[in-house]
C-alpha cells in the first residue's frame, strides 16, 4: 500500500476542514496516510517557513509536496465544486418544494388539530433547513465537518446528512411509516445533538453553525442543538403516533 503524509492544523479551537477533505481523498484513493497535526499556531508558523509554503494542509507522496487540497484533487483528476454560475440553488428549491407539495398530496389524513399545527411545522422546517444545506453541499460540507463526530472522519457523511434531514421532513409531511423515516431522524438527530453538546459546552469551541448551509455567521449552539433535538422528537413522536 502507498504511503503518503499529511501535515494538518488541529488545534483546540480549529480543525482545518481542507485537512480532513485531504486526509480522507488520500484513504479513498487507496494510501496509508501518516496524519501529522500541527496543534499551535507556532508549529503551524514553523512548518510552512521550514517548507516555504503559505497554507495548510500539505500533503506529501513519494517524498514530493503535492500541496493543499485542491493539488491534491488536480493530482489525482478530481472535479472541483464549479465557482462559476450554477443552477444548483434553483434545482435544489424546486425540487424538494416539489417534492413537499406531493407528501401532502400522498398524505392519508388532513392536518388538523395543535398537534398536527407542530408537526407540521417539525417537518417543514426540517425541509427548509435541508434545502439551505442542499444549494451548497460544499460550503455546508467545510463547517460541518469541524464539528461533526462522523464527519470529521467521513467528510461524505456531510451530504448523507443534508438528503436525510430532507427525507425525514418529507416522510413526516406525507405521515410516511415510522419504521422508514424514525430511524434515519433519530440517527442523524441523536449524533448531531452529541457532537454540537461536545463541540460547544465541553470544548468550549467557537464555530459558526452549519444548520443554514454554508458560510453561515449563525454560532454554532442553540440553533444547531434544537434542530437535531426537533429531529429526534419527530421520531419518538413517530413511533408513538
Amino acid at each position: 500500500m502507498a504511503t503518503a503524509t499529511i501535515f494538518r492544523m488541529k488545534t483546540p479551537q480549529h480543525i482545518c476542514p481542507y485537512g480532513i477533505k485531504s486526509k480522507d481523498l488520500l484513504r479513498r484513493k487507496g494510501f496509508k496516510v501518516e496524519d501529522h497535526l500541527l496543534k499551535n499556531r507556532t508549529q503551524t508558523d514553523a512548518f510552512k517557513q521550514e517548507h516555504g509554503v503559505d497554507t495548510t494542509p500539505q500533503t506529501f507522496i513519494d517524498g514530493k509536496r503535492i500541496g493543499g487540497y485542491d493539488e491534491l484533487q488536480d493530482y489525482f483528476g478530481e472535479a472541483k465544486p464549479g465557482s462559476d454560475t450554477s443552477y444548483t440553488p434553483v434545482i435544489a428549491i424546486f425540487s424538494v418544494t416539489f417534492l413537499a407539495a406531493l407528501a401532502l398530496y400522498l398524505n392519508p389524513a388532513p392536518f388538523t388539530g395543535f398537534a398536527s399545527l407542530i408537526s407540521g411545522f417539525v417537518a417543514l422546517s426540517m425541509i427548509v433547513l435541508g434545502i439551505q444545506k442542499l444549494q451548497d453541499l460544499e460550503g455546508f460540507s467545510l463547517q460541518f465537518i469541524t464539528y461533526d463526530l462522523l464527519g470529521m472522519h467521513y467528510p461524505r457523511y456531510a451530504n448523507v446528512y443534508a438528503f436525510l434531514e430532507v427525507f425525514a421532513g418529507l416522510g413526516m409531511l406525507a405521515q410516511a411509516p415510522a419504521w422508514l423515516v424514525a430511524p434515519p431522524a433519530a440517527f442523524i438527530g441523536t449524533l448531531g445533538a452529541v457532537s454540537v453538546f461536545k463541540a460547544v459546552y465541553i470544548d468550549k469551541r467557537e464555530l459558526k453553525c452549519a444548520c443554514v448551509g454554508g458560510d453561515s455567521k449563525v454560532p454554532l449552539g442553540f440553533v444547531s442543538l434544537t434542530e437535531n433535538l426537533m429531529m429526534i422528537a419527530m421520531a419518538v413522536w413517530m413511533v408513538l403516533r
